[in-house]
């Protein structure tokens, strides 16, 4: 049995995450305002042969992160796994008009909740069994994209930053970054318009965007194999090849 903490749990990516890692293995699932989303994740995960605890959290304020680390210990005494999936594009701007405020939302979301929580959840980690940390970039590292800079250069951040762990934590603790493609989820309902997602599975080399069950068993693979440390695991189709 595997203890597992993921974010942003409730729907797309994570939630199909926790659905695929259910079986045999303890859960912690923490959401922001789907609150319906994540019950109805963490009864999916009973079902399925788990144990699963949801934990509301906005991850982007320090204290936070600070009280949601403090929550899981209060239910466990270490962790196997660290899955960082929450995040989000927040809205899309011009580079000419870039607003302040724009870039600290899309940093605190993106990046800097990410670090803290990881740095709280690492003597957690060093207590569990071959643990490790999974870390979820994008494919807008490899080729940047317009009205999204911000959440490029958030998501950059985090690649960088496994990779400084990959070598700060091993042999202790391995830390291994995937990065989705354009992904079929809420995500991009929220900021994609049905013409832009159709263009860009058109412009796929294998002619179609992915589904979460793509990102989730690179998840998986970089959980179980205990040879994957540092590693940005790339899942879009061949997209950015192209």
């Amino acid at each position: 049995m595997k203890k597992i903490l993921l974010t942003g749990a409730s729907t797309g990516i994570g939630a199909e995450a926790a659905r695929d890692l259910a079986k045999g293995n303890e859960l912690f699932l923490v959401y922001n305002s789907s609150k319906e989303a994540a019950m109805k994740v963490a009864d999916e995960v009973e079902a399925l042969g788990g144990t699963a605890q949801i934990i509301q959290c906005d991850i982007t304020t320090e204290e936070n992160c600070q009280a949601l680390i403090e929550a899981i210990k209060e239910k466990t005494d270490y962790l196997d796994v660290l899955i960082n999936n929450a995040g989000g594009l927040v809205r899309r701007q011009a580079a000419d008009a870039l607003e302040w405020s724009l870039m600290e939302e899309v940093f605190t979301l993106n990046a800097f909740s990410l670090f803290k929580i990881t740095s709280l959840a690492i003597p957690l980690l060093r207590k569990g069994t071959d643990p490790n940390i999974v870390n979820i970039s994008s494919i807008v590292i490899r080729h940047g994209a317009a009205g999204a800079t911000m959440y490029g250069a958030a998501k950059g951040a985090v690649d960088v930053f496994t990779r400084g762990l990959s070598k700060e934590l091993a042999p202790e603790i391995r830390t291994n970054t995937v990065s989705p493609g354009v992904i079929d989820t809420p995500f991009h309902k929220k900021v994609s318009t049905p013409e832009q997602m159709d263009a860009w599975a058109s412009g796929n080399p294998l002619k179609k965007n992915g589904e979460p069950k793509h990102i989730v068993s690179a998840i998986k693979l970089c959980i179980e194999n205990d040879f994957l440390n540092g590693e940005n695991i790339d899942v879009n189709g061949g997209a950015w090849i192209r």
